[in-house]
């Protein structure tokens, strides 16, 4: 299987990325990044501007997409950039893979993600599930994790508290409020993009302790 990974240097792509290069069924991981990654006989890393992909590159003829691309608000520095990280440029990727042929869209996606909401990164969420199910894909997926568990390259001190304080608590609360460590997140969107199951499916966060 070629798989094409997009956000494959943040916290959850860059597991997912360790995983696929160690998976025999996936033959090629294609990582469209903004700078460079080192190298690996089955790794294709193009450089791109996500802001202008291009869009008749022979490497979107792939299998599967796994998309791990986001942000936060105040890396962003507004809502209309984190909106375009976080919406914008996944649709774009998706719109672009399915005119290539691609049959299967994993997302990582968020608990609560929904169009309707009146929190703003819900919404966001909600809104990237609600249009990339209108692009026909053969197999989606929508990945949504609680807090995610791991050693991220940037500090994020909400996050940060937020962890100490679900790792006292954590056995006592319910499992979909539990940390969701990125490994685990990676595995699962990595075994949809391998099974490709027709239809629409949602991983949840009790799944993902």
């Amino acid at each position: 299987m070629k798989l094409l990974l997009v956000g494959a240097t943040g916290l959850v792509g860059s597991h997912v990325m360790r995983l696929a290069l160690a998976e025999d069924r996936v033959t090629q991981v294609i990582a469209p990044v903004r700078r460079a990654l080192p190298a690996h006989p089955r790794l294709l890393a193009p450089i791109v501007d996500f802001e202008a992909l291009p869009e008749e590159a022979p490497w979107w003829a792939a299998d599967a997409v796994i998309c791990a691309l986001g942000t936060t608000l105040r890396t962003a520095g507004s809502r209309e950039a984190f909106y375009r990280v976080d919406h914008d440029y996944p649709i774009a990727i998706a719109r672009l893979a399915r005119r290539h042929g691609v049959p299967a869209f994993i997302l990582n996606s968020a608990i609560g993600a929904d169009s309707g909401s009146s929190f703003f990164y819900n919404r966001v969420k909600g809104d990237t599930e609600r249009d990339l199910a209108t692009l026909g894909f053969h197999s989606l997926t929508y990945v949504r994790p609680g807090l995610i568990g791991g050693d991220r390259q940037e500090f994020r001190v909400g996050e940060r508290l937020a962890t100490v304080v679900l790792h006292l608590i954590g056995p006592a609360l319910p499992r979909r409020w539990r940390i969701n460590p990125a490994g685990r997140i990676a595995a699962a969107m990595l075994e949809a993009a391998l099974a490709e199951s027709p239809g629409i499916h949602v991983v949840a966060s009790a799944e993902l302790v």
